[in-house]
């Protein structure tokens, strides 16, 4: 178990039956299919996503080619980080690459509901945190990081999808060619 769900359920274990309650009542369990979008570009991220199963990715356009910024696996929060904090637009796209069983939170009700509920007050700032620290960490590692050991990296993360992701959507989320891919899978 990764020590940021470890620390998300030490909080929430301490949530009161009626924290728990108002966040259950806003919280729905989807089934989206493999190829749907949750986001599109220039989209208000109005929810956020936990992803219970499956795998998307989250990706923008540059010169009409796609650049995959993050890959989002069990326990992770699919969002678009501005848009939905700032309710602007969105720059970016977030795709199902499997059929994804997802939780969503909308951002209205739960702005609403944590003013009545300081534990998800809380709640939010620890998911920023954590956003924050797994933002460091990624920029951390590509400026230190081989291609090769990012590339082992992600392979790591969350092998039982791994096959889901495409080879472009991967060189382009490591910041190399396909050709160098390549080379480093052939490596390994």
């Amino acid at each position: 178990m990764t020590e940021h769900i470890e620390k998300i359920q030490a909080l929430v274990s301490r949530f009161s039956k009626e924290t728990t309650d108002a966040l259950d009542k806003i919280t729905t369990v989807k089934q989206v299919r493999k190829g749907e979008i949750l986001l599109q570009q220039n989209e208000i991220c109005r929810k956020s996503f936990l992803i219970i199963k499956g795998v998307a990715r989250k990706f923008f356009f540059s010169d009409k080619k796609e650049i995959t910024t993050e890959f989002f696996f069990q326990d992770d929060i699919a969002l678009s980080f501005k848009s939905y904090l700032y309710q602007k637009p969105s720059k970016e796209v977030i795709e199902c690459l499997t059929d994804v069983t997802i939780e969503t939170v909308d951002y209205t009700s739960f702005e609403t509901v944590k003013k009545d509920f300081p534990q998800l007050m809380e709640y939010d700032i620890l998911l920023t945190e954590l956003y924050t620290i797994w933002l460091e960490d990624r920029l951390f590692d590509f400026h230190t990081m081989s291609a090769r050991e990012r590339y082992e990296s992600l392979l790591k993360k969350s092998p039982e999808y791994f096959h889901h992701l495409k080879l472009t959507h991967i060189a382009s989320y490591l910041g190399v060619s396909l050709e160098t891919l390549s080379r480093i899978r052939a490596r390994i």
